[in-house]
Parts: structure tokens; sequence; C-alpha cells
């Protein structure tokens, strides 16, 4: 195997790495954002004067309920771009991908003929 051709196949490889990472990252944005629908929802059946607390570190510490809802909405919002990125990452790392496919199958036919 020629080395363009091994230097094309290296490169697929660590573009085939780079799409899993960024694939099971988007998987984890898409628990967090669950979770935190699941937290806003628990949100809409409180009362106004429910007591609310956030968990930091070991300790429950006592957080204005409006505060605690502002900043869930402002971390769906956070993950919701995240998302957006991600994906849009992935779709051009795929079209790399086809680019590059392309290529070895040029070079291979190339090699074949030669």
């Amino acid at each position: 195997m020629s080395t363009a051709m091994q230097a094309l196949t290296a490169n697929y490889t660590a573009s085939q790495q780079e799409l899993e990472d960024l694939v099971i990252a988007r998987q984890k944005l898409e628990t967090q954002l669950q979770e935190n629908k699941i937290v806003q929802d628990e949100f809409g059946t409180l009362k106004d004067d429910t007591k609310v607390y956030k968990l930091t570190g070991n300790v429950l510490l006592p957080v204005e309920q409006f505060e605690a809802k502002n900043n869930v909405s402002k971390r769906l919002e956070f993950i919701t771009g995240e998302i957006k990125r991600c994906e849009e990452n992935i779709k051009n790392k795929q079209t790399a991908q086809d680019q590059m496919r392309a290529e070895i199958m040029k070079a291979q036919q190339a090699a074949q003929g030669a």
C-alpha cells in the first residue's frame, strides 16, 4: 500500500473516531435535556410557596423558586444550542468522511489499474 493510501486510511480512521465522539457527546446532551425537562415539568406542579433546594456538594441549600426555574430554563436553552451545534458538527464530519471515502476508492482504483 502506498504512503498516500496509508495517510488517507489513517485520516479516515481518525475521522471515524471523531464522529463517534461527537455522537456520544450528542447522546449525553440529549440525556441532560430530558433530565432538565423533567425538572421543569416538576416545577409546574409546585405551589408558589413550596420551598426549593439545590444540591451543592453534599449540602442542600435553599434557593428561591423563581431563581431555580430561571436556571433550569437557561440550562435548557444552552443544552438545546449545544445539541444543534453538535448535530452540525456531526453533519460536517459525515460529509468530510464521504469525501475521504471517495478519495480512498479513487486511490484503490488507481492502484489496481497500475
